[in-house]
């Protein structure tokens, strides 16, 4: 099959998201199990709690089932069974991040072991028209498997139906498209353990200001249950756990490229402001610079999400005090076997999540290499010679 790649870069939308994880049967891969030994000790160590009350439910209220948990393995027959078909699959979500580069690196991973090709790649949006003509341009490719971000599930809805009706087998990353249906629309959807997330940015900033002090919110404004659900987190347990740590100022963001202009107001408006929560690492640009042109280096960040900026600055002890990350390498694996699990017609429980852990200066290098299975760059790693 022809490879290839289209970059259809949407301005707008590209800040919206990125948010915004019987014979001889085996898993994934063997990296995958050494990463998942890690994200549960990581997560044990995080001490978070696990009461019902703290615990995240899919996009539709869909029990949440951990990667390990859902022991999604092939046997030997099935495995001969996929490759001699010699599929091919798509990705539809964002390139040229690292989050979006590691869930590819996983999901060829599962690929590159069941004989399928990955034949083409598009950046995903919100117009519903534009999402349907690039779906339009990967179905030339007849491919068998569409791994994809759905940023608004319900024009999604709409755009998607040509990739169900061509029988392609569909796994989602977070988002499920409004009306569709397990196992017969789509094979599964992967996200995070997104309470958990939010309740550990709280006790990051707990930790990063003693117990005490005056904080901005910087949550997501764009309606989706993502961030709906870190930031309810992160929001109810400073409220319930932490009384000492007053929520001075909250504003909500869309489009991420606007963070310079509110963090700007939000600490000309509360300059007693001494830490602040941000959504996602996607704002952090932004974020930063506004915390350099007001020379506020005594303001701690906790965000969620690793990315090169912000690690940066946790590197040289400037305002990143804490990170909630995740294993977007295992979120791959995870949406490659959904789909290989519709190709066979074999149920997936109806939300797979990823754990998480978290990152301090203490922990960064390491934590990169946990999170996205990859070295990290030589630019952050000079930091710590």
């Amino acid at each position: 099959m022809k490879k290839i790649k289209l970059f259809l870069v949407i301005g707008l939308v590209l800040s919206v998201f990125v948010l915004i994880i019987g014979c001889s049967p085996t898993t994934a891969t063997e990296t995958t199990q050494a990463a998942e030994t890690t994200a549960t000790e990581t997560t044990q160590a995080a001490e978070t709690e696990t009461t019902d009350e703290w615990v995240s439910t899919g996009p539709n209220g869909e029990p949440a089932v951990s990667f390990k948990d859902a022991n999604l393995v092939l046997t030997d027959e099935e495995k001969e069974t996929i490759k001699k078909e010699n599929y091919g699959a798509t990705f539809m979500w964002f390139s040229g991040h690292v989050f979006f580069d590691a869930i590819e690196s996983g999901a060829k991973s599962v690929f590159e072991d069941l004989n399928i090709d990955v034949v083409g790649s598009v950046d995903t949006g919100v117009d519903v028209a534009k999402v349907k003509d690039n779906i339009e341009t990967l179905l030339a490719l007849n491919p068998k498997i569409l791994m994809a971000l759905a940023l608004d599930p319900v024009s999604a809805s709409e755009a998607f139906r040509s990739a169900v009706d061509a029988g392609l087998q569909l796994s989602f990353l977070s988002n499920v498209p409004n009306g569709y249906k397990l196992g017969e629309d789509y094979a599964g959807v992967v996200g995070d353990d997104n309470v958990g997330m939010g309740l550990a940015c709280a006790e990051m900033m707990s930790e990063a200001l003693g117990g005490k002090g005056k904080i901005g919110f910087l949550y997501g404004d764009m309606g989706m249950w993502v961030t709906e659900q870190r930031d309810g987190s992160f929001k109810k347990a400073i409220q319930e756990k932490y009384p000492e740590i007053e929520i001075v100022a909250e504003a909500g963001i869309a489009d991420y490229s606007k963070a310079n202009e509110i963090i700007a107001g939000m600490l000309v408006t509360n300059p007693e402001i001494e830490g602040l929560y941000v959504v996602t690492d996607n704002a952090m640009g932004g974020v930063l610079a506004a915390l350099r042109e007001a020379n506020r280096q005594d303001v701690k960040v906790i965000t969620i999400d690793i990315g090169l900026e912000s690690a940066i600055d946790m590197a040289k002890g400037q305002n990143v005090y804490g990170i909630v990350a995740d294993y977007p390498y295992q979120i791959g694996e995870a949406m490659a076997m959904c789909s290989v699990y519709g190709i066979l017609e074999k149920e997936t429980p109806a939300f797979v999540t990823v754990d998480y852990f978290k990152i301090t200066k203490d922990n960064l290098l390491d934590g990169w290499k946990k999170s996205l299975m990859s070295e990290p760059p030589n630019e952050l790693k000079s930091l710590f010679e």
